[in-house]
């Protein structure tokens, strides 16, 4: 059964949350469009991880969270070559 989206002034269409769901995908996900002949299109979530996975990525157990601005003077002292 077709599912009818409306285009926006901007030209966008928002995928409803059954077609959201009918391809897997979740907020932060990426979908490729494949554009066919004859007007059609077709729709495939992107394989891969979502951004959000690489929150964290770098902790190490018993390790303290570095602040904001400890990690500005980090990125300072590299750039400055004081590393």
């Amino acid at each position: 059964m077709p599912i009818t989206l409306t285009v926006t002034a901007k030209g966008q269409i928002t995928l409803r949350k059954e077609v959201l769901e009918h391809l897997g995908v979740r907020p932060g996900d990426r979908v490729d469009v494949d554009l066919l002949k004859q007007g059609w299109m077709r729709v495939r979530a992107k394989p891969g991880k979502p951004v959000a996975t690489i929150f964290g990525m770098l902790a190490r157990p018993g390790t303290r969270r570095r602040s904001i601005e400890e990690l500005k003077e980090a990125a300072a002292a590299g750039w400055a070559g004081d590393v």
